[in-house]
């Protein structure tokens, strides 16, 4: 007990020596008020701050659990309203699970070469999400990261924004070990990808939530969600369920088609599965053990360890003697491996096959479905294809009656033209028959004014009888 007592002291103790970058110093002298004592955050010194628990390491392991004491929001309104002795140390929070290490990195752009370490957090309450804490080498450098990134989506296809929070302290409260792990090393750590010593001045440090060190230009070309030292992946996936009665205690998997029931000891529904599909093998998915329905027993000798992933021996309460010659106990354990390794691969190819049938049925499913949504799709094509048709002809029948009516118009104007100047002859006509009449009737007026002159000249001249 004395012994594992200091294994965890000095774990702790290590810990923290290797965490002194995320606690700022001269903490008492920058001008911080707690949440709870909203009364003195009104002054124009005073700056609030929230506590957000939170967790690293992979949980198998060993993890380690602290608080970290961020500046709201609200106190950090704008460029000229920061908080007055903030050091280059800022938080982001709520980082979707789905964006990597190597997206964050590229997310980052130029600041990165501004970095000098990133830790890998993920905090309580927080569900498919996770924060990093960001070490700067200067103060510009940190403030200009903060404008520019606070308030940013991280991509124009998602709606959800960076949030970048000044820090104040981070405080580790507590080291949990869950495995038996070796000693920390006294040699200076490398990076597990370019086998080069980490060093903060080289490049920047990335620590994954397993507590795995990388330079960040190495982490940035693993385009994985997962270590590529322990494989612990960010985003854990979701707990299966009963497909029935929606419970996820005590599931069972079927290892041939893939249902999910509860065992027996819930609602019974795997074991109902087997009754009627008559699949037998059923993997428990809590411990990852096979079960045979038929033989009424577990199928299998190795399990997968919870620790570091590894195959281990399945204790058995099977007493064999092998003996004291070890050459017999040789021969036995390899035919008995022999047995079990073509066991499993007897099983693995059946499930296979049955998985392939499993999935060919849902491909043709799938396949049936599409070739109904296409003929939905051409019919109702072709249903506004004959409506666009019979829009057409109509288009169609009124712009020839437009043109037999601009024909018309054409046409009416030509002989308006063409009258127009047949009545501009017969007025011309007019104009000349009478001004032919007109000097006629002149002449004629002359004439008979000659010819009364005449008469009277006649009259004057003859005699009158009475004078004879």
């Amino acid at each position: 007990m004395s012994e594992a007592t200091s294994a965890s002291a000095a774990a702790i103790s290590a810990a923290t020596v290797a965490d002194d970058y995320f606690r700022p110093s001269s903490i008492s002298k920058l001008p911080i008020t707690d949440v709870g004592d909203s009364s003195t955050s009104s002054s124009s010194n005073a700056y609030v701050t929230q506590t957000f628990p939170f967790s690293s390491g992979n949980p198998r392991i060993e993890q380690t659990r602290g608080v970290m004491h961020l500046f709201l929001d609200d106190a950090v309104s704008s460029s000229s309203n920061l908080p007055v002795g903030r050091m280059p140390l800022i938080c982001v929070l709520g980082v979707p699970n789905h964006m990597t290490y190597a997206d964050f990195c590229q997310f980052c752009g130029s600041f990165i070469h501004h970095i000098l370490e990133m830790r890998i957090v993920r905090n309580d309450g927080m569900e498919n999400r996770y924060s990093i804490l960001v070490r700067f080498d200067d103060q510009t450098s940190t403030d200009a990261f903060h404008k520019h990134f606070n308030g940013r989506r991280f991509s124009s296809l998602e709606t959800e924004s960076c949030r970048v929070l000044f820090t104040f302290d981070v405080q580790y409260t507590s080291l949990i070990e869950h495995a038996q792990t070796s000693p920390a090393s006294t040699e200076q750590p490398s990076c597990p990808v370019c086998l080069e010593r980490l060093d903060q001045d080289m490049s920047g440090i990335l620590i994954t939530m397993c507590n795995h060190s990388f330079h960040c230009s190495c982490i940035s070309k693993w385009t994985d969600s997962s270590c590529p030292v322990c494989r612990y992946c960010q985003q854990q996936p979701e707990k299966s369920k009963c497909l029935i009665c929606q419970t996820s205690e005590n599931v069972w998997l079927c290892l041939l088609c893939g249902f999910v029931g509860c065992g027996r000891y819930k609602d019974g529904h795997a074991i109902q599965h087997w009754k009627e599909t008559q699949h037998c093998y059923s993997l428990e998915l809590e411990t990852q053990r096979a079960w045979d329905y038929v033989g009424d027993n577990y199928v299998h000798r190795l399990l997968q360890s919870k620790t570091d992933g590894k195959l281990v021996e399945l204790n058995t309460t099977d007493n064999i003697d092998f003996g004291t010659d070890p050459g017999f106990s040789e021969a036995l354990l390899n035919s008995r491996v022999e047995s079990i390794a073509k066991e499993y691969n007897e099983l693995l190819t059946t499930q296979r096959e049955n998985q392939k049938m499993y999935f060919e049925s849902l491909l043709q499913e799938l396949e049936e479905q599409i070739e109904r949504d296409i003929s939905a799709a051409v019919k109702t094509s072709l249903e506004q294809n004959t409506k666009l048709q019979k829009m057409q002809a109509k288009l169609d029948k009124g712009l020839k009656e437009k043109k037999f009516l601009d024909d018309i118009n054409e046409n009416l104007l030509r002989n308006k033209e063409i009258w127009e100047g047949i009545i501009v002859k017969i007025q011309e006509r007019e104009k000349e028959a009478s001004r032919l009449k007109d000097q006629k009737i002149q002449d004629l007026e002359a004439q008979l004014q000659d010819l009364m002159a005449s008469l009277e000249e006649i009259n004057t001249v003859e005699p009158s009888p009475t004078s004879h």
